[in-house]
């Protein structure tokens, strides 16, 4: 590996050459050794000095020189399950000086973006969606009459979800490659190296035409076609796991290393001579050629800036500072305490035990601890099913994940009325992942489903409050907090409940002064928006409420303001079509209210990826944002106070 230093030209002789894969291609199969030690150098680099991920890229530098030295990119179609492997792809498909970039506002994404490269042949960052792209993309070629390889490349962790294998289920006779990029099993030299030269014989020419040929000429004699059948998988069997994947209806090959160039070369060329569906196996290795990476590759999945030469460390706190827990803290924290208190209570998780707090429980708690794999359908089906026979199920699941579990919310724990609590983390914008993993959208999605109680936290101690109050419940329950830590409020380690469907007053005032007049200004704020509500009303001598409910709404607390002000505003971190700003506009209606509504959320569009701060501040809910929005709309409608104005 070159020398952990500054990128230069002089670094990297020849991935400074590659501006495209034909580039790539014209390189002599010997210089790609050479190449993959410089193209993982440069992500090294790169991610240390941008953030993002880094564990999973370091882990595919040979795999993805293979696939772009084999095929035809892009008129052959790579398609990345989740994508955040896929930085030495970027790289390699003129992209290499637009990653200093990565992630930030008016960067590059960290995911593959169809709007972003022709290369990037379908956008991906949820997981498990490879394998159904790539067959529709071999139909679609197939319809067209054109000749095209369509190849999904998918890990270990995404095709443990039911939707890889549906898709899997359904490739019948198609020209697709799947390509399992397994890095959590290793392979030892000797048995990598028969593994390596099985995977190459099984791929070739002569044992695809053998196979066939003896399949024709038994095809009259069932009894002896089967019996060889039979042989076949059971001598691949003893070897390798192929005969899952068989069933399928796939050729399966491998596994293989998926380190050696060599190696990988041979075997895709031979794939790629091959009819029908193929299935390659290829074992790697997260953090490769990184070693602290590879030692942790969890804590290096994601990691923010640092030093490649020391590696992670944590940032020492302020003198006299006392650091701010993060909401994903605090529910793990409370969930520990909860289950102590309740004997009832199942913790779950899709796969994402650190990113949602539950690394204390699961060593606490182990046999209340159930991680389902990347797999929400499954996940929110079986808190169902432990509800319906007396348990307290928590499923901790990120905003955007639970959009794959919707139809099984509807259908099996709201319809059934089950009193499952749904841990809702990263509501709201979060950032650098964009606008696949931004939450913007789950007040809306839940407050439409019926027996559903929907709780917005301003705060850790609200936080750690509601979701007592949901585990108390004989219904469903959410409970939506952000990324990140809150303003700071002490929590209170008692396990108290708040109310149901009452919010808060925070503020009150008695107007603005417009011109000789005094608007009185109630500022309804949700969840995260509270706080910077609050500060936007000392600019606005406004009032403001802690709604804390999207549903049941407070219609009492509705009622008080509108008959006592002369303006509503709004305010939460989520889409304004159909979100908190419109239940209230809703209860106006039904209680025969009328007065002027300023609704404030998110825009009607996908918001970009980049720093939260600066997201929220260009979506308007900073406040500042808040302040110059009400200020901007009350100039405009100066000279009537009459109609209703959606801002967002």
């Amino acid at each position: 590996m070159a020398t952990l230093s500054q990128p230069s030209v002089k670094q990297y002789p020849l991935l400074e050459t590659i501006d495209e894969p034909r580039d790539l291609r014209k390189l002599d199969r010997r210089d790609l050794g050479q190449l993959a030690n410089e193209l993982r150098d440069f992500i090294l680099h790169s991610v240390s000095t941008t953030g993002g991920h880094l564990s999973s890229n370091l882990g595919t530098v040979e795999l993805t020189i293979a696939l772009h030295y084999v095929f035809n990119t892009p008129e052959d179609r790579l398609v990345w399950d989740v994508g955040h492997q896929t930085y030495g792809h970027k790289i390699l498909t003129g992209r290499r000086t637009l990653m200093s970039k990565l992630r930030q506002k008016g960067g590059i994404a960290g995911f593959p973006r169809r709007e972003e490269s022709p290369y990037d042949t379908f956008g991906t960052a949820h997981s498990s969606t490879s394998i159904s792209a790539a067959i529709g993309m071999a139909v679609a070629a197939r319809t067209a009459g054109i000749k095209r390889h369509a190849i999904a490349i998918i890990g270990d962790g995404a095709i443990t979800a039911g939707m890889a294998f549906e898709a899997m289920n359904n490739v019948g006779k198609e020209n697709v490659i799947v390509i399992l990029n397994d890095n959590d099993m290793s392979i030892s030299e000797s048995i990598g190296a028969l593994n390596n030269y099985f995977a190459k014989l099984m791929s070739g020419r002569f044992y695809a035409t053998t196979k066939k040929t003896a399949e024709k000429a038994l095809q009259y004699t069932p009894t002896f076609k089967e019996i060889a059948k039979k042989l076949e998988e059971h001598a691949k069997g003893m070897i390798i796991p192929s005969t899952m994947f068989e069933e399928f209806g796939f050729n399966y090959t491998g596994p293989i290393d998926g380190h050696n160039v060599d190696v990988l070369l041979d075997t895709l060329n031979n794939i790629k001579q091959l009819d029908g569906p193929q299935f390659l196996h290829v074992v790697t290795r997260k953090g490769q050629g990184y070693k602290l990476a590879e030692d942790d590759p969890i804590n290096y999945h994601g990691p923010s800036k640092f030093d490649p030469k020391i590696g992670l460390v944590k940032a020492a706190p302020a003198p006299d500072a006392k650091p701010k827990p993060t909401y994903t803290q605090i529910f793990g924290d409370w969930l520990c305490d909860m289950a102590r208190a309740e004997p009832t209570l199942i913790g779950i998780t899709p796969a994402m035990r650190e990113g949602s707090g539950l690394v204390r429980f699961s060593q606490e708690f182990p046999e209340r601890y159930f991680d389902t794999a990347i797999a929400e359908q499954h996940a929110v089906t079986f808190a169902a099913g432990l509800a319906a026979d007396g348990m307290r199920p928590v499923l901790a699941i990120y905003s955007t994940f639970l959009q794959r579990g919707y139809d099984q919310l509807i259908h099996d724990v709201a319809l059934q009325n089950l009193p499952v609590v749904f841990a809702l983390d990263r509501g709201g914008l979060v950032g650098a992942d964009g606008p696949t993993h931004h939450g913007a959208f789950d007040l809306s999605y839940l407050r439409c489903i019926p027996n559903m109680v929907v709780m917005t936290p301003a705060d850790e101690n609200e936080c750690r409050q509601m979701l007592t109050t949901g585990v108390k419940l004989n219904q469903p329950a959410a409970v939506r907090y952000p990324r990140g830590a809150g303003p700071g409020v002490a929590v209170d380690k008692t396990l108290t409940t708040l109310p149901v469907g009452k919010g808060v007053m925070v503020r009150e005032a008695k107007g603005y002064a417009l011109g000789t007049q005094k608007v009185r200004i109630a500022i309804l704020a949700f969840g995260s928006m509270v706080k910077p509500s609050t500060d936007a009303a000392e600019e606005l001598n406004a009032t403001v409420a802690n709604m804390r409910y999207v549903k049941p709404l407070d219609d009492d607390l509705v009622f008080k303001l509108a008959t006592t002000h002369d303006l509503i505003v709004t305010v939460e971190e989520n889409v304004v079509m159909g979100g908190a700003g419109s239940a209230v506009a809703e209860s106006l209606s039904a209680q025969n209210l009328t007065l002027p509504v300023l609704h404030l959320g998110l825009p009607d569009h996908f918001v970009e990826h980049g720093d939260p701060g600066v997201l929220l501040a260009d979506c308007g809910l900073t406040s500042d944002g808040i302040a110059t929005s009400v200020k901007k709309w009350l100039a405009e409608t100066r000279s009537t106070t009459t109609s209703t104005r959606v801002a967002g």
